[in-house]
């Protein structure tokens, strides 16, 4: 035993206790530091919703990548695009192929580099899981999956020849993928406290690529039987085949069906190890058109068999829409498809050709919680014609200046937005206006005029911006006579709906400083008196009043 003196053990216990404090210290700091932030999460509120991030509302300003700039060598081709954007969230993919290139054997090498990059980059990270479906296709996977197409079988044509895609009825290729994936949340949950990976794809546009559903004989037999009871019960409707029960669209509702428990499945299974928001984007067919399958990737999230999605997949929080058409009437009508009251609205890819950045409007208009432009990195890939021929700088000043405008205030758009009613427009081919009533005031969206004058007005010159593809605004409304208002190359007129005469009390330009509304200057005389004119974008807080 070892003995000491009274006064040594005085000085040693004065010791332990300075030594405690100072680890106790220690620990309060790495436990501040290193305690796991809030997990994101998407919230409903009155048919509107807002993902949170850190728990506060959040506004996607995304930019998805090229599909191969998914390396650590390419990844310094990213960060100078998403800092030209203005961009606070990157969609960058994870390959099965390289995540499992050897079955069994894991190489996160790429999800380390992309995590921490992210981070010192100052974004957010989308991952999109390549698994067993990319646009359909098995080409992100290992290739010991596509070499093996007796234990990884592909779907069958209605000759039964062996068409590209892999089955969704395979319970081997199932279990192969969804264990890679549940590899990788486990490793996300491990290095990535923080929450720097926001949000979570679980494949890619999954579906038949070019057929409607599998013909192979055990795919045909189970699609002559009975629709499982948990669809026709969710979905209100009475029993029978699927030709009896679904008609018509009983093969794309079929393939839905089977593709959508496929993907819920690997996505329970990875939200079990880290619980973040997991969505399913979709290849759309033409939005005109009856329901019926033609055009995209049949049994994938399509508009329309959203609501076999919605029984199907429950570990999917929503359904997106990836829109590469153009026209302003398509491009509305799809985001009419997706805004519901059990599906937040998101465009996780959208164009990146100059057009598409005018689409931001309506899509924070419809209530979104998040907008990203594909192809966005230096790799000089170009996906024309669905995109841009070039990413050139006045292409990317397109989106770069509604991205600038919404990412000091995307905290504050997304908490209104979540709040109030929202209604946003773009200009359309014909140059049209467009009008919305909101409560007692109708709100007219006009493009392509001079700030002073009407179009009728006989001293005009055509204004530059009438043949550009460019212009839209939003509008939030904060109470019966009071709204949020931006916009870009669009006059907002304001009217009574009940013909009333009516003045503007009050037009603030401002921002939000800490959530709160901090006013830069008043609008008055010619910046009123023929609507609100927006060049490029500011926010203003304006309040209206009847009088008479």
């Amino acid at each position: 035993m070892n003995h000491t003196t009274p006064s040594r053990n005085i000085a040693r216990l004065k010791a332990w206790a300075i030594t405690a404090t100072v680890l106790t210290s220690a620990l309060v700091v790495v436990s501040t530091q290193g305690q796991a932030a809030p997990l994101p999460r998407i919230i409903t509120e009155s048919g509107r919703h807002a993902l949170l991030v850190d728990d506060k509302p959040f506004l996607m300003l995304g930019a998805q990548v090229n599909n191969s700039t998914n390396y650590p060598d390419m990844l310094p081709l990213v960060w100078p695009t998403i800092h030209k954007l203005h961009a606070n969230t990157v969609e960058v993919p994870v390959a099965w192929e390289q995540l499992e290139p050897t079955e069994g054997h894991f190489d996160f090498s790429f999800v380390d580099a992309l995590v921490r990059q992210a981070r010192e980059n100052g974004v957010r990270v989308v991952l999109l899981w390549f698994g067993s479906f990319k646009n359909a296709g098995p080409t992100y996977t290992p290739e010991w999956v596509k070499g093996d197409t007796n234990r990884f079988p592909r779907m069958k044509t209605h000759d039964g020849r062996t068409h590209f895609v892999l089955s969704p009825h395979s319970r081997t290729t199932l279990d192969a993928d969804k264990k890679a994936f549940v590899q990788l949340m486990q490793h996300l949950r491990d290095i990535d406290q923080q929450h720097t990976v926001i949000m979570v794809q679980p494949e890619n546009e999954v579906g038949g690529g070019g057929i409607a559903r599998d013909y192979s004989p055990e795919a045909t037999r189970m699609f002559e039987g009975a629709v499982p009871t948990t669809l026709v019960d969710g979905l209100h409707l009475h029993p029978g085949t699927w030709s009896q029960v679904f008609g018509g669209r009983a093969e794309q509702a079929f393939n839905a069906w089977h593709t959508a428990r496929y993907v819920d499945e690997i996505a329970e299974a990875g939200k079990r190890i880290l619980n973040l928001p997991m969505y399913c984007n979709a290849a759309l067919t033409n939005p005109f058109q009856p329901n019926g399958f033609g055009g995209g990737a049949s049994g994938g999230p399509d508009w329309g068999v959203i609501d076999v999605w919605k029984v199907a997949a429950p570990h999917i929080n929503l359904v997106a829409p990836d829109i590469y058409n153009r026209n302003h009437e398509a491009y509305i009508t799809y985001l009419d498809d997706y805004t519901r009251a059990d599906n937040p609205l998101m465009v996780p890819e959208t164009g990146n050709a100059r057009d598409f950045a005018r689409f931001i409007w309506p899509v924070l208009g419809h209530g979104g919680i998040g907008f990203a432009p594909f192809g966005m990195d230096g790799t000089s890939y170009a996906n024309f014609p669905l995109g841009a021929e070039k990413l050139d700088e006045q292409t990317l000043d397109a989106f770069a200046q509604p991205f600038a405008f919404f990412n000091p205030i995307a905290a504050d758009w997304a908490r209104e937005a979540l709040a109030h009613p929202t209604w946003g427009v773009a200009k359309s081919e014909d140059n049209a206006d467009q009008s919305m009533e909101m409560g007692r005031w109708k709100i007219t969206a006009q493009f392509g005029l001079w700030q002073m004058k009407d179009r009728n007005d006989p001293r005009n010159k055509p204004n530059p911006t009438e043949t550009q593809p460019i212009g839209g605004g939003v509008v939030a409304q904060l109470g019966p006579d009071e709204f949020l208002v931006a916009g870009e190359a669009i006059r907002l007129r304001f009217t009574s709906v009940e013909n009333q005469n009516w003045q503007f009390l009050d037009v603030q330009e401002g921002t939000f400083v800490d959530g709160q509304w901090k006013m830069k200057r008043r609008w008055n005389g010619d910046q009123i008196d023929q609507g609100l004119n927006f060049i490029e974008p500011v926010l203003l807080k304006v309040r209206l009043q009847t009088y008479r």
